[in-house]
């Protein structure tokens, strides 16, 4: 037994470092011979390097991996250190290959043209095998090609930590660089593009952006993705490979010509080398010099960008809190005057129109998906009892249909309202009289409502689909034509958007709330343009208020936020408006 699980062992080691990355790195090509900074030079201080084991993971369960930690002869315990994080980590700590990462680190601290930098080298997670007649799984696909925050989380919760029991590590992206070859590039730019505030600095060589799992879609998410604060560095050559996933020569270029449309710092290096690491080691100096450059003066993000999303906001002004510590706000009101009101813990707050916090209603029996009528009274679904209600602007409750399911609501401008019921797949209506009927059952699961502008259309979410649909609103109340509509991006690990919430503006345009941040589409359905959530976290509303009109409220991960944007909402409540025709 014992003598099965060493075989294992070493089998694991071998195959987790050697399996397709010794290909990478073997000796340095001809073509692209390493310059002095990758070479050893008299009196320069050496750093240390010590090999540790990782077998705990929660993230990626029954995983072992090693990983080196390379400490620089001037590190001070006292002063938080630079870090910088390597994928394929065996690779760069090898002092003999392409990369030799530590003489390097050593070259360029003691000349003072990167700061004192711990450098943390982390292998693939693989789980061994059962037996002498099996295979263990081979994780690296798993954990470098898809997108989404799951390595970035690695990193964050689990190997920086146990690395930050011995040293004294700096903890913000401004101070922290990422790198990788071929999949281990895009696990290090995606690490970076999840937690920006995380990791600021990316370093990509034949960066693998092409469809194994996923990664294609980047240059499109960076061109509609509101800027963020990092600085990218990219290699590749003209001879990289081109298979069934995409050319990775053409997936670079993409990549490159979305970061500068989009207002990054981004710099690159092009050659005619195939997928190997000649070319990016050789450069990995000057890389480095480029990628610490100015440092501690902290990255910019979006200068110059041409983002149909910076129309929209300003990067000067970001989120701010409203409300923390909430438990369960699924929709926010707005009224005419752009005062806020949102359900929490069978209380309704009022936020009025300056910023101050109240209540508005106590001891709820639990109102949700409320929006706001013609009448200036606040309407809601209370689900528990099956009754939709308004309150009065004094909280006076009054109720308005009994004997209905529901989950949200939009009232129109003469007093008609739309009710999604989630539960049986169905949306109601509600006449000004009282009188209620089903107008349509289908197979999504209704959840947040509203209508166009102009009120001929109804707008609806399915949080388990990557759609919202729109419905022809017929001068009769029924509903026709129903189509999937607007398409938005989803997570790599879900098949639904999670939309938790809708807003438009005055322009056509949909907020939707989703994990992925808030989408915007146009008329047209498509997404032009997505504003990075204010924090991690699932959605739970988004609305336009404030005084003008022209604040976004979101709430994510339990906390309310607002921000400035360059739009100003509209109301299904308010008369019909008609917008300008999208741009096709």
């Amino acid at each position: 037994m014992n003598h099965r699980r060493k075989m294992s062992h070493r089998f694991c080691v071998a195959l987790s470092a050697i399996f397709f990355f010794q290909s990478l790195l073997a000796t340095n090509a001809a073509n692209y011979p390493l310059g002095s900074d990758s070479q050893q030079q008299i009196g320069v201080p050496i750093g240390k390097v010590e090999k540790y084991r990782f077998t705990t993971s929660r993230i990626f369960p029954g995983t072992v991996r090693d990983y080196w930690v390379y400490v620089p002869a001037q590190y001070d315990p006292a002063h938080p250190a630079c870090v910088m994080i390597f994928q394929d980590g065996q690779g760069y700590e090898n002092t003999n290959g392409d990369w030799r990462v530590p003489i390097v680190f050593d070259n360029l601290i003691a000349k003072r043209e990167m700061p004192v930098t711990i450098g943390i080298f982390v292998n693939p997670g693989v789980v061994p095998a059962a037996n002498t007649n099996a295979l263990p799984r081979f994780n690296r696909s798993l954990e470098y090609d898809g997108l989404g925050d799951h390595y970035a989380r690695f990193l964050l919760e689990e190997i920086l930590p146990e690395v930050g029991k011995k040293y004294n590590l700096a903890t913000d992206g401004n101070s922290r660089a990422i790198a990788g070859l071929s999949s281990g590039a895009i696990c290090a730019f995606n690490a970076a593009w999840e937690r920006p505030e995380a990791f600021s600095r990316v370093l990509s060589a034949i960066g693998t952006y092409v469809g194994l799992r996923g990664a294609n879609e980047f240059p499109t998410l960076i061109r509609k993705t509101e800027p963020k604060p990092l600085r990218v560095f990219l290699q590749d050559g003209t001879n990289d490979l081109n298979i069934y996933g995409g050319s990775w020569w053409l997936a670079n270029q993409e990549m490159f010509s979305a970061l500068e449309f989009s207002g990054y710092e981004v710099n690159h290096v092009w050659g005619e080398e195939g997928h190997s690491g000649h070319q990016g080691g050789a450069v990995l100096p000057d890389a480095l010099r480029w990628l610490w450059k100015d440092y501690p003066a902290p990255i910019q993000a979006g200068v110059h960008s041409r983002q149909p999303v910076m129309d929209m906001i300003s990067t000067g002004d970001g989120w701010q809190p409203v409300a923390s510590s909430l438990s369960s706000v699924d929709s926010v009101a707005v009224n005419d005057q752009g005062e806020l009101y949102f359900s929490d813990s069978h209380r309704i707050y009022k936020v009025d129109s300056s910023g101050q916090t109240g209540l508005f209603v106590t001891n709820d029996p639990g109102a949700q998906g409320e929006m706001f009528g013609p009448d200036g009274c606040l309407y809601a679904c209370q689900s528990r009892s099956r009754r939709i209600v308004k309150y009065s602007p004094e909280g006076k409750e009054i109720v308005v249909a009994k004997d209905i399911d529901s989950s949200h609501l939009c009232v129109l401008h003469d007093g008609r309202i739309y009710v999604t019921d989630p539960r049986h797949r169905q949306i109601w209506l509600v006449l000004p009289n009282g009188v209620k009927c089903v107008v349509d059952q289908g197979s999504i699961e209704p959840g947040n409502i509203l209508t166009t502008p102009d009120q001929t259309f109804l707008i609806v979410d399915d949080s388990r689909d990557r759609f919202i649909y729109s419905y022809g609103i017929q001068p009769d109340d029924s509903l026709t034509n129903k189509q999937a509509y607007y398409h938005l991006h989803v997570n790599d690990d879900s098949d639904g958007s999670g939309a938790a919430g809708m807003s438009l503006d005055t322009e056509g345009r949909l907020y939707v709330a989703t994990s992925m941040g808030i989408q915007i589409c146009d008329q047209a359905g498509r997404v032009i343009g997505i504003i990075s959530s204010p924090q991690a976290g699932l959605p739970g509303s988004v609305t336009l208020g404030g005084a003008n009109h022209d604040e976004l409220f979101a709430t994510y991960g339990g906390n309310e936020f607002v921000r400035k944007i360059k739009a100003h909402g509209v109301y299904s409540w308010q008369a019909p408006i008609k917008p300008a025709a999208p741009k096709l």
